[in-house]
């Protein structure tokens, strides 16, 4: 079923697309950048206010930009690969917001997800150091051995985990958070 806000939201897109056709149009799109509003004072290009996380979307086959996109609406292009980068990015603010708050953040799902980490491995977060004999893989793959794993970490595996966290998570949001500013 179509809502109110659909219609606003199907127009601003095929208008800025090569092809005329929804199913078809939704194709052209990537995300580009995603920012945050903690006010949630703008609104999507749907009409809807109050959205806290403004994407940019970029078209592949002309160049257009359409912003700001609200998630939800970029869900409704019912594209996998778009739904998984909002998530990721959304996962990325809650962990910007929780170590801006108290400067810790635990390694839970609450803060991290697998997509997320992989995201902070492309993203180059994770750092040469002579703990991982100077291949950042190394830790990335711990951090997703230790999120996938069913018992508790044992105590050295936390403090690994605390250590990548402070020396190539943290510096990694710290630029985030200064590039915002």
């Amino acid at each position: 079923m179509t809502s109110k806000k659909d219609y606003r939201l199907i127009p601003a897109v095929l208008e800025q697309s090569l092809s005329k056709d929804w199913s078809l149009a939704v194709h052209e799109w990537m995300i580009r950048d995603c920012t945050e509003d903690p006010e949630c004072a703008t609104q999507c290009i749907c009409g809807k206010e109050g959205i806290r996380y403004l994407f940019s979307i970029k078209n592949i086959k002309n160049g257009n930009v359409l912003f700001p996109i609200g998630s939800s609406c970029i869900k409704k292009f019912e594209r996998s690969d778009l739904t998984e980068q909002v998530c990721v990015y959304e996962k990325l603010f809650k962990l910007t917001n929780e170590f801006s708050k108290s400067a810790y953040i635990p390694f839970t799902s609450d803060f991290f997800s697998k997509k997320l980490l992989t995201f902070l491995y492309n993203q180059r977060a994770f750092k040469p150091s002579s703990f991982n004999h100077g291949q950042p893989i190394r830790d990335y793959k711990f951090l997703l051995k230790m999120f996938n794993k069913r018992t508790p970490p044992s105590t050295a595996q936390k403090s690994k985990i605390n250590a990548i966290i402070i020396h190539s998570i943290v510096p990694y949001l710290k630029s985030k958070l200064y590039n915002q500013v």
